[in-house]
């Protein structure tokens, strides 16, 4: 059971009740992970995000340094699992992401003790291998696209993440088109507090001069591109190769059409099996 369970999950890492946000940050940083589970005696009692901790520390005005608050004060107590012994595990767990609109669920055991964490990300990998030339990019991205540029602060694009509850922003040149991406992950690779003291409140913005940085300060104008007529299964294995949750759509002029991410795919997940279906024995679905 546990090798059925295994070869789709994520390995966990896990933190117990007492732990700080310092102690969650160092785990995320040494492991390139986006979230840790919270544990009491093997079962799990929360989850935080890179997200969650943005959030928290954008709006916190305690003195408080990081390895004094609580992962409990920021964690996410509202668990979705699923049982390890169930059937079709990656296709309950996407049912699951898209009804609940979350980036994971976690896999217990029947005394509800943590086996295991399956994300989008894999997810996204699952589809790759598994379903593809069923649906184009156009069919799933998404065509409500936040942007900013390079001249735009720091401030403004985390602050635009935190309002819209999105992990990515596309940068754009002056004339719209895309040049770039910045997500928690540049503000995670480039944070100033896996540099400095533990006790420092400067997580996500560098404390150097943050005030004076801008976007262009931290992406380049290297980006990673799908157009609308592409197989979605081959956004889903970039997704997997580059290790980003999301990739910006455009049409033969270069210019910005849509974005597709995980979420996407995760969304095309629940509904797949269907569909697969219909075209094994249908081939007008092709």
């Amino acid at each position: 059971m546990m090798a059925r369970v295994h070869r789709f999950t994520t390995p966990v890492i896990t933190l117990g009740t007492t732990a700080t946000l310092h102690d969650a940050l160092f785990l995320m940083q040494k492991n390139d992970l986006k979230r840790i589970v919270i544990v009491n005696n093997d079962i799990p009692v929360g989850i935080i995000t890179e997200r969650d901790i943005g959030r928290f520390l954008q709006k916190d005005r305690t003195t408080k340094t990081l390895d004094k608050i609580p992962v409990q004060n920021v964690m996410t107590r509202n668990l979705v699992t699923i049982n390890a012994e169930d059937d079709d595990i990656p296709m309950q767990s996407a049912v699951r992401m898209d009804t609940f609109q979350i980036s994971s669920v976690l896999v217990v055991d029947n005394d509800g003790k943590l086996v295991g964490i399956i994300t989008k990300s894999d997810l996204a990998k699952n589809f790759a291998l598994l379903y593809s030339r069923i649906y184009r990019v156009e069919d799933y991205m998404s065509d409500k696209i936040i942007t900013c540029r390079k001249s735009d602060s720091l401030y403004y694009s985390l602050d635009m993440l935190n309002k819209n509850k999105i992990s990515r922003l596309v940068v754009t040149d002056n004339d719209g088109k895309p040049i770039s991406v910045i997500s928690y992950d540049t503000f995670m690779r480039n944070s100033d507090f896996f540099k400095a003291s533990k006790s420092t409140r400067d997580y996500l913005l560098p404390s150097i001069k943050a005030k004076d940085m801008k976007v262009g300060n931290l992406v380049g104008n290297d980006l990673l591109t799908v157009e609308k007529e592409d197989d979605l299964a081959t956004a889903a294995k970039l997704m997997t190769d580059f290790k980003v949750s999301g990739i910006p759509v455009i049409n033969e002029e270069g210019s910005l059409e849509g974005i597709i991410s995980s979420t996407d795919i995760v969304k095309a997940y629940s509904k797949v099996e269907t569909h697969f279906r219909l075209i094994k024995k249908d081939t007008h679905f092709l």
